[in-house]
């Protein structure tokens, strides 16, 4: 494995000094992505094997980083939220290490026929899968989007630049280094997977005018990071801004769902993107249900927002704001609203929600399938806890990202998402009259 060295003359400025360092990486993405653009399948899946087995086997190194890192959180006093995403422990290394494994035994998108048809010329006309190109991940905190996202775009043909957060760096490093040592053992060029090693914010910037080198950018992170990169890229950007989700429960709700889907929605995990932010309950059902999920939530920590028709039904809600409808807490905290139907419920989420995640708990099917096709975001459930928008869980094996974009492609993005058409044409010898 070979480090690279930049040399710079007095007279280089800082952002000149940056952008050579992005030219570099970039040139060398690009040399990567010609030769993983027709890599074989198996070479492919051999490396992420050995790559999840070197993640179990060097577990401690991983984990020591990790820990490096924690304390560095510690003494910035980051958020707990942040914190949060930023732990390793063994599950979850193992965790990293399993989804390289499912990755590797999902099939490989590159390549792959469809919609071959006969025109009335004689020729046959289909679309083919192919790689983007270069893929440029910008994210924050969470080391585990290193492992993920180098095997999606690896598996998918695609070389991977990757941009961590200054909070994550040591951790990202030892998982790189163990991704990069995979391609080497299994003949695949090392520059495939590339992480920044340098931390300095002014690198972003130099990568989102790197559209020579760079295909997409895909960020990770906070709403201001997302939003800056949205403004600031001449690079198509893949993304969601935040995760507002919302759970609706009807006036047909089963009891024993409600309660289960809600309580699970907002405290199997705080600080992620598919957590409940918002519960909305129709009037028939709030005196029944909203003191009972209201007494589970409380136990476990959770402070409640609500509207005034709900702060009647639990004394200790403290009463919501208007900027509450809009905030994703990423926290124990949860705002709630007491609506008189399900064109109300569906009127609150088209005002406040960011497009990520909606939840209807009803027994009714006219009522459950209306909701599915009215509401207009990236994952809509019936029935469902909205912790279930994820690639994991929806058998993509890991996710890059959940996109709220409406183009290309939306919601959690996985190895087809990473991927474009191009038409294909096959002929025998037919010429247009």
């Amino acid at each position: 494995m070979h480090l690279a060295f930049f040399i710079f003359t007095p007279g280089d400025t800082p952002m000149t000094q940056f952008h050579e360092t992005i030219t570099h990486i970039g040139q060398q993405a690009k040399d990567a992505a010609k030769i993983l653009r027709t890599a074989a399948t198996a070479s492919k899946n051999k490396a992420l094997l050995r790559a999840a087995s070197l993640l179990r086997d060097r577990m401690d190194d991983i984990l020591t980083a990790n820990h490096e890192d924690m304390m560095k959180a510690d003494e910035r006093q980051l958020a707990p939220a942040l914190k949060d995403r930023l732990l390793l422990n063994p599950a979850r290394v193992e965790a990293m290490a399993t989804g390289l494994e499912q990755i590797a035994a999902l099939p490989d998108p590159v390549g792959a026929v469809d919609q071959l048809r006969y025109r009335p010329s004689g020729i046959q006309v289909g679309h083919m899968r192919v790689p983007l190109g270069v893929i440029g991940i910008i994210y924050e905190s969470r080391p585990n989007v290193t492992a993920d996202a180098a095997a999606l775009c690896l598996k998918s043909g695609n070389a991977a630049v990757l941009r961590g957060g200054s909070e994550a760096i040591c951790s990202n490093r030892a998982i790189a280094d163990i991704l990069r040592q995979a391609l080497t053992e299994h003949q695949l060029p090392v520059a495939s997977i590339q992480l920044i090693q340098q931390t300095e914010r002014e690198l972003v910037g130099a990568m989102l005018r790197s559209e020579q080198y760079i295909d997409v950018i895909i960020p990770r992170g906070g709403k201001s990071l997302i939003e800056r990169i949205s403004a600031e890229s001449r690079i198509p950007v893949i993304k969601h801004l935040d995760g507002i989700c919302h759970v609706y429960i009807d006036a047909s709700a089963d009891p024993e769902k409600a309660v289960a889907i809600a309580v699970n929605a907002k405290t199997h995990r705080y600080g992620v993107c598919n957590a409940m932010e918002t519960l909305l309950i129709h009037a028939d059902e709030a005196a029944r249900l909203l003191p009972v999920i209201a007494a589970e939530l409380l136990a476990k920590g959770v402070e409640l927002r609500g509207c005034p028709r709900a702060c009647q039904y639990v004394e200790a809600m403290q009463a919501a704001s208007e900027e509450d409808w809009g905030t994703e807490y990423l926290a124990p905290v949860l705002s709630i609203r007491v609506v008189d139907d399900m064109e109300q419920a569906i009127t609150h989420i088209e005002r406040w929600s960011s497009g990520h995640t909606e939840s209807i708990v009803t027994e009714n099917h006219a009522r459950g399938q209306r909701f599915l096709r009215e509401v207009d975001s990236s994952s809509v459930m019936w029935n469902a806890s909205t912790r279930f928008a994820d690639g994991f869980e929806y058998g993509l094996g890991a996710e890059i990202g959940i996109s709220t974009d409406r183009l290309h492609v939306r919601g959690p993005v996985g190895l087809e998402g990473l991927t474009t058409q191009k038409w294909i044409v096959l002929g025998n010898g037919e010429i247009r009259h």
